[in-house]
């Protein structure tokens, strides 16, 4: 594996990161105060500065290392992360994001954005506000805590070797003395593995001065000369001796994240005084009280001044030997802590070895181009297979044959092959709900407004290629909504609102389809007012007779927009017919719904996936033509008596004391010139998004398949009412229904009259 390898490995981690490091920020903005939630935040930013280190990305590491300490006091305690602090946090990780990005691609970032966001950390590590960093430059750090300046040595040979001065000063310098307790001596030699995964010794040294108070020597014994050194080695030990009330394991914790990337020995120093290391006390006692010669009034005198003191040792002595006691007892359960947590320490050393090598080989990491490789000859396999089952259903009248009980078993096997590569490739929509919280924050800054964006179902899973081109009609759409559908405070404030807008994204599975839908409670579209811009840009006439659909569809015209003046976000008219195209090209749709003064809802309609799909082969007019299976509620065999007439050359047919449209598809695709009998054909009952139930009415039906979607606007172009198209098991092309489309050209939208569908198929 060469450098470029590994460094495309780090950038791909890095997503990850980041992914975890804004949900981490989001939660804290929402009240969560989990450390573990702030544990997973500075671990982020701590293994992407560690890792761009490596690679000698200077910027991002210098920026990282400032984000990293405001974190830390965060982690302290020190820093409480209140509203302010997390607007600043946010935007930070944006900034970082985009040093990411800056150094995968050799691009550039905005340096006086940057420069004042690391003023602002610094000021909040200080412990200023950020209302303050915001405006004023941040005050000097305290000379104690202040590190001394050294200057960078030079290169020291041809090889461009550069010695990075690094102190240990100011290391435990905020504790107060610690008053008792117990001293230990603490034995640290990280491994060549601890460097490697991006952890640093001079980190976890600086946490455990905070345990307590710290002296330590750094052993370099180890270290050999510069033409005989690895870059990649670990060379330096270090002897701490660690005087502290905490227990050996609040120690311990110092490097749990490291534990097994080291050689860590924890122990009580020489002379300790701790209540189980206490050294045992002389016993006071004076013997002379046992001699029987003592007689007469000095005796006497003697004895009465000998007995206060006497009884006085004897008291002492038997405190003394009582301490003696507790302090071997103590002592004796000491030792078997010790073995327990030895033997205890054994048994977790191997499970977690055992749980670090189990989730070593969960996942792997494959190119995209491989997975892209593997469904296109699956995709391929069944098309082959379902050409041999044509073939041999064709030779084999009976179909109790052999080869044909094979081929169902082959049938069989290759969905589910199909279905486990699927799942391959199926990803959460979180990665492009999270980025859209960055475009919000960012366009609220800009226009001066407060939203708030509030996700779910960010797990829904969908193909990775929908996932890829969704995140662009997203981005105008939420543009939109800040934009054009949340009000201004004041306007809020005014309308009995909340000041702080709310924009809604959702993701959920419904028929075989993902349904995305963007809501906000803003004033809702202004219907009069974009009736009058379609009327002064010529796109409909001033009598036009248009519904409240219609006009809430007129923002999707190319060139159309409300704005009064061109800005950086809006005005130009390219947003929502971007949006419409982008959709329309995944093979969705995109609907509204609008109520003025409570807001706006976007739903998008998407296929889950752009592989596979399960039809009906049915006939009409002599082709044939796929209907997605999920748009199909049941099948029907028309009755005389069921058909009715409406209208000049409207049919609908009875259904269970409901009355249904009859829609001629042969008709609308202009396969033919006159609307066929729908006795002599089947009507296949259908449910569209937004335009209810319709009766399609189609010549026959061959039966059910699941079919390789292949796109037309690749290779051929767009087709309205087609969604796309497949191969056949005989070879020839079918042709897969746009339902939605059809639904809506049965109600008078046009599908382009002109265009006949009888030579693409």
């Amino acid at each position: 594996m060469d450098m470029n390898e590994i460094k495309e490995i780090f950038f791909q981690e890095c997503e990850e990161q980041l992914a975890e490091l804004e949900s981490g920020l989001l939660k804290l903005n929402d009240g969560d105060r989990d450390p573990e939630t702030v544990n997973a935040v500075f671990r982020a930013v701590h293994s992407i500065k560690g890792g761009a280190g490596a690679f000698g990305l200077d910027d991002l590491v210098a920026f990282a290392h400032v984000f990293e300490t405001t974190l830390d006091c965060v982690r302290s305690g020190k820093l409480e992360p209140g509203q302010d602090v997390l607007k600043v946090m946010l935007k930070s990780a944006d900034v970082l994001a985009d040093l990411v990005s800056a150094s995968r691609d050799g691009g550039s970032v905005d340096e006086s954005r940057t420069r004042g966001l690391v003023k602002e950390l610094e000021a909040l590590a200080h412990g200023e506000m950020p209302s303050n960093a915001a405006h004023d430059a941040p005050k000097p750090a305290p000379a104690a805590a202040a590190a001394p300046k050294v200057e960078t040595p030079k290169p020291t040979d041809d090889s461009g070797f550069q010695p990075i001065p690094f102190t240990f000063e100011g290391f435990g310098e905020e504790e107060e003395p610690v008053i008792g307790g117990a001293t230990y001596e603490v034995l640290f030699k990280p491994r060549r593995e601890l460097y490697s995964k991006g952890n640093e010794a001079a980190l976890l040294l600086r946490d455990l001065s905070r345990v307590g108070e710290m002296s330590i020597a750094c052993d370099t014994d180890a270290l050999p000369d510069l033409d005989k050194m690895d870059p990649e080695e670990s060379y330096f030990s270090w002897k701490i001796s660690v005087k502290t009330t905490k227990s050996e394991d609040d120690i311990r914790i110092v490097f749990e994240f490291a534990e097994w990337d080291c050689d860590l020995e924890v122990k009580f120093a020489d002379g300790a005084s701790s209540d189980e290391d206490q050294p045992m006390k002389p016993v006071p006692f004076d013997l002379s009280i046992l001699d029987d010669d003592t007689s007469g009034e000095d005796g006497d005198k003697q004895s009465e001044q000998s007995s206060d003191q006497t009884v006085a040792e004897a008291v002492s002595a038997a405190e003394t030997a009582a301490s003696v006691t507790k302090a071997a007892g103590a002592a004796a359960r000491a030792a078997e802590r010790k073995e327990s947590a030895a033997a205890a320490a054994a048994a977790a050393a191997q499970n977690n070895a055992a749980a670090a090598a189990a989730s070593a080989g969960q996942t792997i990491r494959v190119d995209l181009d491989r997975v892209d490789r593997l469904i296109n000859l699956v995709g391929e396999l069944v098309i082959n297979q379902a050409m041999l089952s044509q073939s041999v259903i064709e030779n084999d009248a009976t179909g109790t044959s052999a080869v044909n009980m094979g081929l169902e078993e082959l049938q069989q096997l290759t969905r589910e092959i199909q279905d486990s590569v699927m799942a391959i490739r199926a990803q959460p929509v979180k990665p492009v709900f999270q980025r859209m919280s960055r475009i919000v924050r960012e366009v609220a800054d800009m226009v001066g407004k407060q939203i708030r964006l509030v996700t779910e179902g960010e797990n829904t899973e969908v193909d990775k290629t929908v996932i890829d081109k969704l995140a662009e009609p997203l981005t105008h759409m939420i543009r939109n909504a800040v934009d054009h559908g949340i009000e201004s405070p004041e306007k809020r404030e005014a309308a009995g609102k909340n000041p702080e807008g709310t924009i809604k994204l959702t993701a959920k599975h419904r028929s075989g389809r993902i349904l995305i839908e963007l809501a906000d409670d803003g004033a809702g579209i202004n219907r009069e007012r974009v009736r009058q811009k379609a009327i002064d840009n010529d796109i409909i006439a001033a009598d036009a007779n248009l519904t409240d659909d219609e006009i809430d569809n007129l923002i999707f015209m190319a060139g159309f927009s409300t704005a009064d003046k061109i800005s950086d976000i809006s005005g130009r008219g390219v947003g929502m017919d971007v949006v419409k195209r982008s959709i329309q090209a995944l093979g969705g749709r995109i609907s509204i719904s609008s109520r003025p003064g409570y807001g706006s809802t976007f739903t998008m309609s998407l296929p889950l996936t752009l592989a596979v799909l399960d039809g009906m082969v049915v006939t009409v007019a002599g082709q044939t033509l796929v209907v997605p299976l999920t748009a199909i509620v049941e099948t029907l065999q028309p009755e005389a008596s069921a058909i009715h007439s409406f209208g000049a050359n409207q049919r609908l047919i009875s259904i269970r004391n409901s009355f249904c449209p009859l829609v001629d598809v042969g008709r609308v695709l202009n396969y033919r010139a006159t609307q066929a009998n729908p006795v002599e054909g089947v009507a296949l009952l259908v449910e569209s998004e937004g335009g209810g139930q319709r009766a399609l009415m189609v010549d026959a039906i061959q039966g059910q398949r699941q079919v390789v979607i292949k796109s037309l606007e690749a290779n051929y172009t767009h087709v309205p009412g087609i969604a796309a198209a497949t191969i056949l098991g005989d070879g020839r092309v079918a042709l897969i229904l746009d339902v939605d489309a059809v639904v809506s050209a049965s109600r008078g939208q046009s599908l382009k009259p002109e265009m006949s569908l009888a030579a693409t198929g």
